[in-house]
């Protein structure tokens, strides 16, 4: 048995899909609740959009409890580069201002802050393994900084990074603390209030199992003021359903940030999504994705294969890399994918992403072809 119902995912009919730090394939119950949001809107218009509203707060609310936080500092985005914009130029800044973020981020998480050179702002990095010391140390090897962000989890080879720990560094330094969770929100239990963590946003398209185009922002209450509404509209003020009224006062939630029309078709896919996360657990779904890894780990290490990814517990996350000599890493992809096993090449490995429906059957598929493939 897996912790999410296979039933729910239409893919295992032609894939062992183990890409999901890639783009997910959607739940039937997702696909569901698009179909259903599109149908009815093509029937009533407008007069859907009440029922709508309240299946976006139930969404919001299920995004909430998934993160750890409370409700009221949630926000539905585009994407994660939308949320990570909403911190990197609602902020203040002056020249001089620094931002501490690990060497090797994905791009996505980098550019905002490299485009603020033209205020100023200087940018380091961390390099080496990412662990709390090599932070703190790169924190204090220059005056404080304003903010420090990182990937929870690191795209190419896995690395986690300790929330917990580092935030307390950012603490101890007065920096503000802001994490792109795309690769660990939906697979690991997260707790970002308790944490520490004053910002975090992800797109819904891989671990959240949802739709491309949707995601999840967090902003930390005592940090909400910090931020400049960047796309202030009808839907970011107090009042906003009183069209003759022009004044601008912003919601007291992290909903002053959602601007306008609000993607009602995609929330509904995501919330459904999400729902199928925490009903099937997300310490339940997480302990099987770690057994997959270890087992991905064990088994491509018996044939030859170099593991790239950390496997200390605290490390972890549910990416394993792997290099596997023999052929080019992209080449190896593209065979596999002509047998049927979604991985993709990323940071000179082989990445492989299981989730909670994926068995060890599918893993074992896997071993047997790489081992195959390299002859």
């Amino acid at each position: 048995m897996t912790p999410l119902p296979r039933e729910q995912f239409p893919a295992v009919n032609r894939w062992a899909y183990l890409n999901h730090a890639g783009i997910c394939p959607l739940p039937s119950s997702s696909v569901e609740a698009l179909h259903r949001q599109a149908v009815e809107v093509s029937l009533d218009g407008e007069f859907t959009y009440a029922t709508h509203s309240a299946a976006i707060e139930r969404a919001r609310a299920s995004a909430a409890t998934l993160m750890g936080v409370s409700s009221r500092d949630v926000a539905f985005v585009k994407n994660t580069s939308t949320g990570l914009g909403f911190v990197a130029n609602g902020l203040e800044w002056a020249p001089g201002d620094r931002v501490v973020i690990p060497d090797g981020e994905f791009p996505s998480t980098l550019y905002p802050w490299l485009a603020l050179a033209d205020r100023g702002v200087v940018v380091d990095r961390v390099g080496g393994p990412l662990t709390t010391e090599a932070f703190a140390e790169k924190i204090a090897a220059g005056p404080p900084p304003k903010i420090v962000v990182t990937s929870w989890v690191q795209f190419g080879h896995g690395r986690r990074v300790d929330l917990a720990a580092l935030s307390r560094v950012c603490r101890d330094a007065g920096a503000l603390f802001c994490v792109d969770v795309i690769q660990g929100l939906g697979v690991i239990p997260a707790r970002l209030e308790e944490w520490g963590v004053d910002f975090a946003m992800a797109d819904g398209h891989k671990w959240l199992l949802g739709p491309q185009g949707c995601g999840v922002f967090y902003a930390r209450e005592s940090c909400l003021d910090l931020l400049r509404p960047l796309e202030p509209g009808w839907n970011s003020v107090v009042h906003r359903e009183e069209w003759d009224n022009p004044a601008y006062v912003p919601d007291v939630t992290a909903r002053r940030l959602e601007g306008g029309m609000p993607n009602v078709a995609g929330i509904a896919a995501l919330g459904t999504s999400i729902d199928l996360l925490l009903s099937a657990g997300i310490e339940e779904i997480w302990s099987h994705v770690d057994g997959l890894g270890e087992r991905v780990r064990e088994g491509l290490a018996g044939i030859g294969a170099t593991v790239l990814s950390d496997g200390e517990a605290g490390y972890r996350s549910g990416i394993v890399s792997v290099h596997v000599d023999g052929m080019p890493i992209p080449l190896l992809a593209e065979r596999l994918k002509a047998r049927g096993i979604a991985c993709s090449a990323r940071a000179g490995g082989l990445r492989i992403s299981p989730h909670g429906y994926n068995t060890e059957d599918e893993i074992d598929r896997l071993i047997v072809a790489v081992g195959e493939e390299r002859g």
